[in-house]
C-alpha cells in the first residue's frame, strides 16, 4: 500500500491542481487539461482528494462523463462525513432542516458515509450501510445497532442482514449520525465508503477456522483487503481518498472451501482456493467479473492466474486490479462500468498481463502463476443451518435463521444474549442473510436449543428446508427501485409453502423486487423478481395490472455454480391465490416435493380455526 507522507500533502497543496495527479504507487507530473481544475488536497481533512489519484485522462473522461462522474468531481465524496457532523450541528440547533441539504449531498455524495436517502420512502431517514469483514460481529456489537434504530420504531427502526454478510441499519437521520459513526469506530466499524462508487463489504467464509474442511481462513485476508480500501494508510483513519473515486461499485469475495459460501462466482474478484499442483503450497485462482445488474448478468471467468494465499500476495493482487479499474473503467455510460466490460475490452490475456505488469511496477516480491487445476474428487456441499461439529474438540456451531434477513431492536439483542451465554460474544453472518454462534460448547448446545429466543415466531435453529433458505433483497418497504415487496412476502410464502409441501433438500428460494437483482434471484433454485402482471378483475370483467413477478428456476451455487439467466415463467401475479400454486408445481416438477401429510390433530385444529 502506497504511504503518502504528510510533507508530500503539505507540498502538493501549494501547486496548481492541474499540475498533477496520483496513481497508487505515487503522484506524477502530467499534461495541462481542459477539464476542471481538481482540488488535491481537502482543506477540511487535510487529506487528498479521492480526484486527486486519478490520472488526467480520467479526469477528462469523468469531467464529460455521467451526472454522478460530474458530481464527484464537483464536490469530493471522501470529506462527506464532516458534512454529515455540520449537519447535524445545524439541525440540532435548529438552523437548517434536511429539505435544505443539497440535494447531490443528500442523495449522492453521503453514499460515501454509507448513508443512502431513502426519499421515496422514508423522507429525511437514512439507510447506514456498514463494513463488516467476513460477516463477524459480537455482542455488544448487535446492542449497539438496536440502540442506534429503535428510537425510530418498530416499522421504520430495523436491522437487516444483507447478502455480502453485512449490517444495515435502518431509519437514520442525519442529526445522530454522528453518534452513530462514532460508535462504530470505537467499535472497530465503519460505515466509510460503504456504498456508491466504492468497494464493498468483503465476503469470507462464515466457518473461517471453526472448518474441518477449510482449506483457508478467509478472516485475515478480509480484514486486510477492507484495511486496504477504507483505512488512511497515512492518518491511520476510517476512510482511504486512494480508492475514493471508481468508476464505479466493486465486490470482492475470498471463498475459504469448496463449498465456496461466499460466492466467488457473483464477484468482480473471486478468490478460489487451490493448491499449487508442483509446490503444493496453498493459494488461490482467480475469477473475474461477476456481477448483475439491471441491464446485464454476468458469472464470472477465470483469468488464468494463481497466487499463494498470504497476506502480501492477495492485498498485492487486488490493488493492482483495482488501480487498473479505477483510472480506465467507463466513466459515461455507468452500465458499462463494471469490472467484466474492461476484461472484455482488454481480451484476458491481455488484461492477466496487465495485471502482472502492475504487480511488477510495485517490487513487493509477488509473483503470479497460471491457475492450477482445480480438486476433483466428489464433494457435496454443506449447510450451515443447524447443530455441527466443529474440528475443535467439544465444540460445535449453531446455524440460525432470521427470516428474509429482518431483525428487530429486540432480536437484535436476544441474539447478543445468546452469543455472550453460549458462543463467546461472537456471531457470524452469512450471505443467505442468517448467522452462525461458532465454538458452542457441546454440553450447552441443548440448552441453547431450548431458549426461548429460539422458540418464538422468528429465530430458529431448526427451520425447514424452504424457509432456511429464503433470501430476499429490501423491497418496496424501503426501495423506491422495487416494483413489490419482497421481505413480508418472502417469509410468508415460505412458511406456507412449508405447509404445503415436503422437499427432501433444501430449497433456495431468493426473491427481488427488481431487475437489480439485489436478492440474487439468478442463483437460486427458484428466484422471484418483481415484475408486470396482469389479473382478471372479477367485478369488471377485465384483466387489470397487479403486482407480479418473473420466475427463475436453475440456478446453482458452489463448485458447480451456475446462473439461471432467462425466466421460467413471467407475468405471474404476486397474490398468494396464483404465485403459491405456481411455486408449489414447480417444486413437484423440479424439485420432487411431494404433498405434505397432515396429522389428524393439525386437520381438526385446521377446522376449527386453530391451526
Amino acid at each position: 500500500m502506497v504511504k503518502y507522507s504528510r510533507a508530500l500533502i503539505i507540498a502538493a497543496a501549494a501547486v496548481p491542481a492541474y499540475a498533477f495527479t496520483a496513481s497508487s504507487y505515487g503522484r506524477r507530473a502530467t499534461s495541462l487539461s481542459s477539464a476542471p481544475p481538481i482540488e488535491q488536497i481537502d482543506t477540511r481533512t487535510g487529506k487528498p482528494t479521492g480526484s486527486s489519484f486519478l490520472p488526467q485522462d480520467t479526469i477528462d473522461r469523468a469531467a464529460v462523463g455521467s451526472p454522478i462522474e460530474k458530481a464527484k468531481l464537483a464536490k469530493d465524496g471522501t470529506s462527506a462525513f464532516v458534512d454529515v457532523y455540520e449537519y447535524a450541528a445545524k439541525f440540532r440547533a435548529g438552523e437548517m432542516t434536511w429539505e435544505e441539504v443539497e440535494k447531490a449531498d443528500m442523495n449522492t455524495r453521503l453514499k460515501y458515509v454509507g448513508m443512502l436517502h431513502r426519499d421515496k420512502r422514508t423522507p429525511g431517514q437514512f439507510m447506514m450501510r456498514l463494513k463488516v469483514p467476513n460477516g463477524i460481529v459480537n455482542a455488544d456489537q448487535m446492542r449497539f445497532y438496536a440502540d442506534c434504530v429503535e428510537k425510530y420504531g418498530e416499522e421504520k427502526g430495523v436491522i437487516d442482514i444483507t447478502t455480502r454478510q453485512n449490517i444495515q441499519l435502518r431509519g437514520v437521520k442525519i442529526e445522530d449520525a454522528p453518534d452513530i459513526i462514532d460508535g462504530l469506530h470505537a467499535r472497530n466499524q465503519t460505515s466509510f465508503q460503504s456504498a456508491l462508487d466504492s468497494v464493498r463489504n468483503m465476503v469470507g467464509s462464515p466457518l473461517a477456522g471453526i472448518d474441518d474442511q477449510e482449506m483457508v481462513d478467509t478472516r485475515e485476508f478480509c480484514n486486510a483487503l477492507n484495511d486496504l480500501v477504507s483505512l488512511d494508510p497515512v492518518t491511520e483513519t476510517r476512510g482511504n481518498p486512494m480508492w475514493g473515486n471508481l468508476p464505479r461499485k466493486f465486490n470482492i469475495a475470498v471463498s475459504g472451501s469448496r463449498d465456496d459460501y461466499a460466492h466467488t462466482h457473483i464477484n468482480d474478484i473471486g478468490l478460489v482456493p487451490c493448491k499449487h499442483a508442483e509446490t503444493g503450497v496453498m493459494g488461490f485462482n482467480l475469477v473475474l467479473g461477476g456481477y448483475m445488474s439491471i441491464k446485464r448478468v454476468a458469472e464470472s471467468i477465470p483469468a488464468d492466474m494463481w497466487i499463494p494465499a498470504d497476506r502480501e500476495s492477495v492485498v498485492t493482487l487486488s490493488e493492482a486490479i483495482l488501480r487498473i479499474f479505477r483510472d480506465e473503467s467507463e466513466r459515461k455510460d455507468r452500465q458499462k462500468a463494471r469490472l467484466m466490460w474492461l476484461v472484455e475490452k482488454y481480451g484476458v490475456a491481455e488484461f492477466k498481463q496487465a495485471v502482472i505488469n502492475e504487480i511488477n511496477s510495485y517490487d513487493r516480491g509477488v509473483t503470479v502463476s497460471d491457475a492450477q487445476p482445480l480438486p476433483t474428487e466428489p464433494f457435496e456441499r454443506r449447510e450451515l443451518m443447524g447443530v455441527h461439529k466443529q474440528p475443535q474438540e467439544g465444540k460445535s456451531r449453531v446455524g440460525v435463521l432470521i427470516p428474509s434477513g429482518r431483525l428487530s431492536a429486540t432480536e437484535c439483542r436476544e441474539i447478543a444474549d445468546l452469543a455472550d451465554a453460549y458462543s463467546g460474544g461472537e456471531i457470524r453472518l452469512t450471505v443467505e442473510q442468517n448467522f452462525i454462534l461458532p465454538n458452542v460448547d457441546d454440553g450447552k448446545v441443548n440448552a441453547l436449543l431450548k431458549e426461548k429466543a429460539l422458540n418464538g415466531a422468528r429465530l430458529k435453529a431448526n427451520p425447514g428446508f424452504i424457509e432456511g433458505n429464503t433470501v430476499s433483497c429490501t423491497g418496496a418497504q424501503f426501495c423506491g427501485l422495487a416494483l413489490v415487496e419482497t421481505k413480508a412476502n418472502a417469509e410468508l410464502i415460505a412458511k406456507k409453502l412449508e405447509d404445503l409441501v415436503t422437499v427432501d433438500r433444501p430449497i433456495r428460494i431468493h426473491w427481488t423486487g427488481c431487475p437489480n437483482s439485489c436478492g440474487q434471484v439468478q442463483v437460486a433454485d427458484i428466484g422471484i423478481m418483481g415484475g408486470p402482471a396482469r389479473k382478471l378483475n372479477e367485478e369488471t370483467g377485465k384483466m387489470m395490472a397487479v403486482p407480479g413477478c418473473k420466475i427463475f428456476v436453475g440456478g446453482r451455487i458452489g463448485e458447480d455454480a451456475h446462473l439461471a439467466l432467462e425466466p421460467y415463467k413471467e407475468g405471474v401475479p404476486l397474490a398468494e391465490e396464483s404465485l403459491i400454486p405456481e411455486l408449489v408445481e414447480i417444486l413437484k416438477n423440479e424439485f420432487g416435493a411431494t404433498d405434505k401429510t397432515m396429522r389428524k390433530r393439525d386437520k381438526l385444529k385446521k377446522l376449527v380455526g386453530l391451526a
